[in-house]
Protein backbone atom coordinates (compact mmCIF):
# COMPACT_ATOMS: atom_id res chain seq x y z
CA UNK A 1 0.00 0.00 0.00
CA UNK A 2 1.51 3.33 -1.08
CA UNK A 3 1.79 6.36 1.16
CA UNK A 4 -0.58 9.22 0.54
CA UNK A 5 1.71 12.22 0.22
CA UNK A 6 -0.50 15.24 -0.32
CA UNK A 7 -3.84 16.72 0.62
CA UNK A 8 -5.40 19.83 -0.82
CA UNK A 9 -8.48 21.05 -2.60
CA UNK A 10 -9.04 19.22 -5.88
CA UNK A 11 -7.39 21.20 -8.68
CA UNK A 12 -4.35 22.12 -6.57
CA UNK A 13 -3.20 18.53 -6.01
CA UNK A 14 -0.89 18.41 -9.04
CA UNK A 15 0.56 21.84 -8.29
CA UNK A 16 1.37 20.93 -4.70
CA UNK A 17 3.05 17.72 -5.74
CA UNK A 18 5.28 19.60 -8.18
CA UNK A 19 6.27 22.23 -5.59
CA UNK A 20 7.20 19.79 -2.84
CA UNK A 21 10.88 18.86 -2.92
CA UNK A 22 12.12 15.28 -2.38
CA UNK A 23 13.79 16.41 0.84
CA UNK A 24 10.54 17.84 2.20
CA UNK A 25 8.61 14.64 1.67
CA UNK A 26 11.32 12.01 2.19
CA UNK A 27 10.05 10.94 5.57
CA UNK A 28 6.57 10.40 4.11
CA UNK A 29 7.98 7.97 1.57
CA UNK A 30 9.07 5.58 4.31
CA UNK A 31 6.83 2.84 5.62
CA UNK A 32 5.24 4.04 8.84
CA UNK A 33 3.20 0.99 9.70
CA UNK A 34 0.43 -1.07 8.22
CA UNK A 35 -2.91 0.57 7.49
CA UNK A 36 -5.47 -0.53 9.99
CA UNK A 37 -8.17 -2.95 8.97
CA UNK A 38 -9.75 -2.84 12.42
CA UNK A 39 -13.10 -1.22 13.02
CA UNK A 40 -11.83 0.74 16.01
CA UNK A 41 -12.40 4.24 14.64
CA UNK A 42 -10.32 6.66 12.58
CA UNK A 43 -8.70 9.81 13.96
CA UNK A 44 -6.95 12.64 12.08
CA UNK A 45 -4.25 14.71 13.81
CA UNK A 46 -3.62 18.00 12.00
CA UNK A 47 -0.81 20.47 12.77
CA UNK A 48 -0.07 24.06 11.84
CA UNK A 49 3.66 24.14 11.00
CA UNK A 50 3.90 27.77 9.85
CA UNK A 51 6.56 30.16 11.13
CA UNK A 52 4.39 31.78 13.78
CA UNK A 53 4.77 28.58 15.78
CA UNK A 54 8.57 28.45 15.42
CA UNK A 55 9.40 30.22 18.74
CA UNK A 56 7.56 27.52 20.68
CA UNK A 57 8.05 24.60 18.28
CA UNK A 58 10.41 22.59 20.49
CA UNK A 59 7.99 22.86 23.40
CA UNK A 60 5.11 22.17 21.05
CA UNK A 61 6.81 18.96 19.92
CA UNK A 62 6.82 17.79 23.52
CA UNK A 63 3.17 18.72 23.96
CA UNK A 64 2.10 17.25 20.62
CA UNK A 65 3.92 14.01 21.33
CA UNK A 66 1.28 13.52 24.03
CA UNK A 67 -1.18 12.95 21.19
CA UNK A 68 0.51 9.80 20.06
CA UNK A 69 1.15 8.54 23.57
CA UNK A 70 -2.56 8.90 24.28
CA UNK A 71 -3.59 7.11 21.10
CA UNK A 72 -1.02 4.39 21.60
CA UNK A 73 -2.47 3.64 25.02
CA UNK A 74 -6.00 3.57 23.61
CA UNK A 75 -5.12 1.06 20.90
CA UNK A 76 -7.34 -0.10 18.06
CA UNK A 77 -7.43 3.26 16.27
CA UNK A 78 -6.37 4.13 12.75
CA UNK A 79 -4.47 7.43 12.84
CA UNK A 80 -3.42 9.89 10.15
CA UNK A 81 -1.03 12.85 10.51
CA UNK A 82 -1.72 15.97 8.40
CA UNK A 83 0.19 19.26 8.44
CA UNK A 84 0.51 22.49 6.47
CA UNK A 85 3.31 25.03 6.11
CA UNK A 86 5.04 27.27 3.56
CA UNK A 87 3.38 28.20 0.27
CA UNK A 88 0.44 25.87 -0.36
CA UNK A 89 2.13 22.83 1.16
CA UNK A 90 -0.36 20.57 2.91
CA UNK A 91 0.54 16.91 3.36
CA UNK A 92 -0.89 13.75 4.88
CA UNK A 93 0.58 10.43 5.97
CA UNK A 94 -1.21 7.20 5.20
CA UNK A 95 -3.51 5.70 7.82
CA UNK A 96 -1.62 3.64 10.39
CA UNK A 97 -2.20 1.83 13.65
CA UNK A 98 1.37 2.41 14.84
CA UNK A 99 1.05 5.79 16.55
CA UNK A 100 4.75 5.75 17.53
CA UNK A 101 5.67 5.85 13.84
CA UNK A 102 3.61 9.01 13.39
CA UNK A 103 5.40 10.53 16.37
CA UNK A 104 8.70 9.99 14.56
CA UNK A 105 7.27 11.57 11.41
CA UNK A 106 6.15 14.60 13.37
CA UNK A 107 9.67 15.12 14.74
CA UNK A 108 10.89 15.48 11.14
CA UNK A 109 8.66 18.48 10.41
CA UNK A 110 10.25 21.95 10.37
CA UNK A 111 8.29 25.20 10.34
CA UNK A 112 8.14 27.30 7.18
CA UNK A 113 6.62 30.71 6.55
CA UNK A 114 3.12 30.80 5.15
CA UNK A 115 -0.53 31.38 5.95
CA UNK A 116 -2.93 28.97 7.57
CA UNK A 117 -4.59 26.34 5.36
CA UNK A 118 -7.35 25.17 7.66
CA UNK A 119 -9.80 24.96 4.78
CA UNK A 120 -7.65 22.28 3.18
CA UNK A 121 -7.56 20.32 6.44
CA UNK A 122 -11.35 20.38 6.69
CA UNK A 123 -11.74 19.51 3.01
CA UNK A 124 -9.33 16.60 3.42
CA UNK A 125 -11.26 15.28 6.42
CA UNK A 126 -14.49 15.48 4.42
CA UNK A 127 -13.01 13.52 1.52
CA UNK A 128 -11.58 10.91 3.86
CA UNK A 129 -14.85 10.32 5.68
CA UNK A 130 -16.70 9.84 2.38
CA UNK A 131 -14.34 6.91 1.74
CA UNK A 132 -14.46 5.45 5.23
CA UNK A 133 -15.88 6.94 8.41
CA UNK A 134 -13.64 9.41 10.27
CA UNK A 135 -14.70 9.75 13.89
CA UNK A 136 -12.75 12.85 14.91
CA UNK A 137 -10.34 15.54 13.78
CA UNK A 138 -7.82 17.06 16.21
CA UNK A 139 -6.19 20.35 15.14
CA UNK A 140 -3.42 22.33 16.88
CA UNK A 141 -2.64 25.90 15.81
CA UNK A 142 -2.12 29.46 17.02
CA UNK A 143 -3.75 31.39 14.17
CA UNK A 144 -6.63 31.62 11.73
CA UNK A 145 -6.01 33.71 8.60
CA UNK A 146 -8.85 32.51 6.35
CA UNK A 147 -12.47 33.48 5.77
CA UNK A 148 -14.26 32.26 8.90
CA UNK A 149 -17.63 32.04 7.16
CA UNK A 150 -16.24 29.65 4.56
CA UNK A 151 -14.52 27.60 7.25
CA UNK A 152 -17.75 27.37 9.23
CA UNK A 153 -19.55 26.17 6.10
CA UNK A 154 -16.98 23.38 5.76
CA UNK A 155 -17.30 22.58 9.46
CA UNK A 156 -21.05 22.32 9.04
CA UNK A 157 -20.58 19.88 6.17
CA UNK A 158 -18.30 17.77 8.35
CA UNK A 159 -20.93 17.82 11.07
CA UNK A 160 -23.47 16.36 8.65
CA UNK A 161 -21.03 13.49 8.11
CA UNK A 162 -20.71 12.96 11.86
CA UNK A 163 -17.09 14.16 12.15
CA UNK A 164 -16.44 16.03 15.41
CA UNK A 165 -13.57 18.53 15.45
CA UNK A 166 -11.38 19.26 18.49
CA UNK A 167 -9.37 22.47 18.40
CA UNK A 168 -6.33 23.09 20.63
CA UNK A 169 -4.98 26.65 20.53
CA UNK A 170 -1.55 27.99 21.38
CA UNK A 171 -1.37 31.65 22.32
CA UNK A 172 -4.16 34.19 22.82
CA UNK A 173 -5.22 35.31 19.35
CA UNK A 174 -8.87 36.31 19.83
CA UNK A 175 -9.87 35.88 16.18
CA UNK A 176 -8.42 32.37 16.16
CA UNK A 177 -10.14 31.51 19.43
CA UNK A 178 -13.52 32.71 18.20
CA UNK A 179 -13.15 30.78 14.95
CA UNK A 180 -11.97 27.59 16.62
CA UNK A 181 -14.76 27.74 19.19
CA UNK A 182 -17.41 28.18 16.51
CA UNK A 183 -16.12 25.33 14.34
CA UNK A 184 -15.95 23.10 17.40
CA UNK A 185 -19.53 24.02 18.26
CA UNK A 186 -20.79 23.39 14.74
CA UNK A 187 -19.30 19.89 14.69
CA UNK A 188 -20.23 18.97 18.25
CA UNK A 189 -16.57 18.90 19.23
CA UNK A 190 -14.61 20.95 21.78
CA UNK A 191 -12.09 23.79 22.16
CA UNK A 192 -9.17 24.06 24.59
CA UNK A 193 -6.30 26.51 25.05
CA UNK A 194 -2.79 25.12 25.54
CA UNK A 195 -0.61 26.63 28.26
CA UNK A 196 3.17 26.35 28.80
CA UNK A 197 2.74 23.21 30.89
CA UNK A 198 -0.03 21.52 28.92
CA UNK A 199 1.59 18.19 28.06
CA UNK A 200 -0.14 16.20 30.80
CA UNK A 201 -3.49 17.93 30.32
CA UNK A 202 -3.34 17.42 26.54
CA UNK A 203 -2.45 13.75 26.98
CA UNK A 204 -5.48 13.23 29.19
CA UNK A 205 -7.80 15.18 26.89
CA UNK A 206 -6.59 13.27 23.86
CA UNK A 207 -7.05 10.00 25.68
CA UNK A 208 -10.67 11.09 26.03
CA UNK A 209 -10.84 12.02 22.32
CA UNK A 210 -9.40 8.61 21.44
CA UNK A 211 -11.95 6.99 23.73
CA UNK A 212 -14.70 8.81 21.84
CA UNK A 213 -13.24 7.90 18.42
CA UNK A 214 -13.26 4.22 19.40
CA UNK A 215 -16.53 3.91 21.27
CA UNK A 216 -18.56 7.07 20.73
CA UNK A 217 -20.37 9.11 23.35
CA UNK A 218 -21.39 5.97 25.23
CA UNK A 219 -17.77 5.06 25.91
CA UNK A 220 -16.91 8.63 26.90
CA UNK A 221 -19.87 8.97 29.27
CA UNK A 222 -18.91 5.73 31.03
CA UNK A 223 -15.46 7.09 31.95
CA UNK A 224 -14.87 8.41 35.45
CA UNK A 225 -11.84 10.51 34.46
CA UNK A 226 -12.17 14.27 34.93
CA UNK A 227 -10.89 15.17 31.45
CA UNK A 228 -13.37 12.78 29.82
CA UNK A 229 -16.18 14.48 31.71
CA UNK A 230 -14.83 17.92 30.74
CA UNK A 231 -14.76 16.89 27.09
CA UNK A 232 -18.23 15.44 27.28
CA UNK A 233 -19.63 18.64 28.79
CA UNK A 234 -18.48 20.67 25.79
CA UNK A 235 -19.66 18.07 23.29
CA UNK A 236 -23.16 18.04 24.74
CA UNK A 237 -23.72 21.81 24.75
Amino acid sequence: MKDKDVTSTGKDDKTLQEKSSPKDIAFFLKAVGEASQAQGGRLIFALDATNSRQPTWDRAMHIQSSMFEAVGKAGGLSVQLVYFRGFDECRASKWVINAAALHNLMLGIQCQGGQTQIGKILNHAYRETTKEKVSALVFISDALEENIDLLCKQAGELSLKGVRCFFFQEGHDIAAENGFREMARLTGGAYFRLGPDSAQELSELLSAVAMYAKGGLKALSSSKKNQARLLLQQMQK
